[in-house]
């Protein structure tokens, strides 16, 4: 053993995820330099991905020594096969920044679970363009930052303005994640590159035929008998993002529109959650347009 794995004397849980090119060595590599920190594996997948010749893995393991000495240590594993490679404390929570706009189902869910114990995430701070979701937010003891998009009376607007508030919150609150809950806005190119891995949307991904307003009213005028929805990355097209969840429920002809909301929004809320936490575990790797998810 190190002296580097000596740093600390208490047990604990450490999570190592890995990337890169597949070639042979990379697991017997790996499981060296775990022994070298002690490590006792307790969880351990892994993924060849034949599509994109890369290889992913995840393997969760205790130990006594820090997550940087055991970065430490796989450094030269790392340098040898080229990887992006981090290793966490299981137990560290991932900061998280709630977006919103006036639904406040999957934010209460977001909240709820979090406070429960369920996510493994820290909220620091909840953002909205409108005032409405304010009650919840202090209802839970969160701060609340109305940051609103206007529209001027030449056609401009303060989007981008509005954007750069949002990235100084995301700075000053030390922000790793952003989850879009039911944020009506459309993100501009230049922020979903900032936010490239790092934000989650939920969308009504099952009615794809329903573009625009009221997606739930006009499935139910045409007798859907599926409704769902997909948790996904944020990029700069539009609701195309990697897929980390997506989940659906059956419908029938005797509900009524209304009926279909609510039971849409169940749907996202708990779609939302589970790609929440499943990224705050460390088990979604993004391979390309895809996403490998060692649920």
């Amino acid at each position: 053993m190190t002296d580097t794995a000596n740093s600390s004397a208490t047990e604990k849980t450490l999570i190592l995820t890995l990337s890169c090119t597949n070639r042979p060595g990379i697991v017997h590599a790996v499981s060296g330099a775990l022994l070298e920190v002690g490590a006792d594996i307790t969880e351990s997948q892994q993924y060849d991905s034949p599509d994109t010749g890369s290889f992913f893995m995840r393997v969760q393991f205790t130990t006594s020594a820090t997550a940087e000495a055991t970065e430490e240590v796989l450094a030269s594993v790392r340098e040898k096969f080229d990887m992006n490679l981090t290793v966490n404390d299981s137990l560290r929570k991932t900061r998280t920044l709630i977006m919103c706009s006036k639904d406040g189902r999957t934010l209460n869910d977001l909240l709820f679970q979090q406070r429960a114990g369920t996510l493994p995430i820290e909220i620091p701070v909840i953002v909205s363009n409108h005032l409405d979701l304010q009650p919840m937010a202090f209802f839970y003891g969160i701060p609340f930052v109305h940051i609103p998009i206007k529209k001027n009376a030449d056609g401009t607007d303060n989007k981008a303005a509005a954007e750069a508030q949002l990235m100084d919150l995301v700075n000053t609150y030390d922000v790793e994640l952003v989850v879009l809950a039911r944020y009506m806005q459309v993100l501009s190119d230049d922020l979903c590159s900032k936010l490239a891995g790092r934000a989650i949307n939920i969308h009504h991904s099952f009615l794809p035929s329903f573009k625009g307003a009221k997606p739930y009213h006009q499935a139910h005028a045409r007798g859907v008998k599926l409704i769902g929805a997909t948790a996904h990355y944020v990029t700069g097209d539009l609701d195309e993002g990697p897929i980390i969840e997506q989940r659906v429920q059956r419908v029938t002809h005797g509900l009524t529109a209304k009926q279909f909301v609510v039971r849409g929004r169940e749907v996202e809320g708990s779609t939302l959650c589970q790609a929440v936490q499943w990224h705050a575990e460390h088990r979604v790797l993004l391979d390309g347009h895809r996403t490998v998810v060692f649920s």
